[in-house]
């Protein structure tokens, strides 16, 4: 059986198609990377032990969903996945899909890039939305409503929302209300069900003065063209020098606080394919 659906393929096609002209554009370029870190799944097909996770994700300091078995790892393709399980009536991480924050470097990086393949499993019900992988940096983890005074950490994921719809939800010092703010792909641009897409995230930490902090993000066919769908470069994620970007942010899972984002039936979604890039200093955007 193909990877790609014909269905969608043709609709992931589509909406590439029409961001062709922002990824051929100079000013919205990928910048290259230096690769800093690989993860794949280790274990055959079948179920998901603590023991397998400490191995794939050491140093890990928390875990939601993995000890509740919700964590598998499927064959698809010639690639081994990570499923994520999402339960009926499931809203947040300890009640649904999975989190955990893996730290890559002991020394933050001023500029740095995440890229993995992610897949929802046909049948998926995206309801409001819910929380996807990203990165993050600090002393503590920024999420749920935390405060973000620019001294305690940052954090960047993305967000599926109603009906494939996708954004940015960034957790920084200047961020507008007690939640993340959300920063909205383009309306034609939306996630597909039962089609791999690959996704890049690159963040560039600011100038502790100044709110010069950048944001980027790519999706797009894992054999083909991407497309910049989030471009940021007013975001202040710290306010001392000492903070940079240092995680893994693993989240993902509906909501949302309340039982109105939560899926009708379980639901699952596949991830692999993690990659860490470090963005040399010089070809920073200014």
């Amino acid at each position: 059986m193909p990877l790609l659906p014909t269905s969608a393929a043709v609709f992931l096609a589509a909406w590439l198609v029409c961001g062709a002209a922002l990824a051929r554009d100079p000013a919205t370029e990928s910048v290259p990377s230096r690769p800093l870190a690989h993860l794949m799944p280790s274990t055959p097909p079948g179920g998901y032990t603590l023991a397998d996770w400490k191995r794939d994700w050491p140093g890990c300091d928390f875990e939601d969903g993995v000890s509740e078995d919700r964590v598998s790892v499927v064959a698809s393709g010639s690639a081994a996945w990570w499923r994520v399980a999402y339960n009926a009536g499931g809203v947040g991480p300890d009640r649904s899909g999975a989190g955990w924050r893996w730290p890559f470097t002991r020394q933050p990086l001023r500029s740095c890039d995440l890229t993995y393949v992610l897949r929802f499993d046909d049948g998926f019900e995206f309801v409001k939305g819910g929380k996807l992988p990203g990165l993050c940096g600090g002393p503590e983890t920024i999420t749920g409503g935390d405060a973000c005074d620019g001294r305690r950490g940052w954090s960047v994921r993305l967000m599926w929302r109603r009906d494939g719809r996708g954004q940015a939800y960034v957790y920084h010092a200047g961020k507008r209300g007690t939640y993340g703010d959300e920063f909205d792909f383009p309306a034609d641009a939306r996630f597909p069900v039962g089609a791999p897409v690959a996704i890049r995230i690159a963040v560039t930490m600011n100038d502790p003065a100044r709110a010069d902090g950048r944001l980027r993000v790519w999706i797009g066919d894992p054999a083909g063209p991407s497309r910049l769908v989030v471009d940021r470069a007013d975001l202040r994620y710290t306010a001392i020098d000492t903070i940079g970007v240092d995680s893994i942010l693993f989240n993902t899972f509906h909501g949302g606080h309340d039982r109105s984002w939560a899926p009708r039936t379980a639901c699952s979604a596949c991830f692999t394919d993690f990659r860490i890039g470090a963005i040399p200093d010089t070809l920073r955007p200014r």
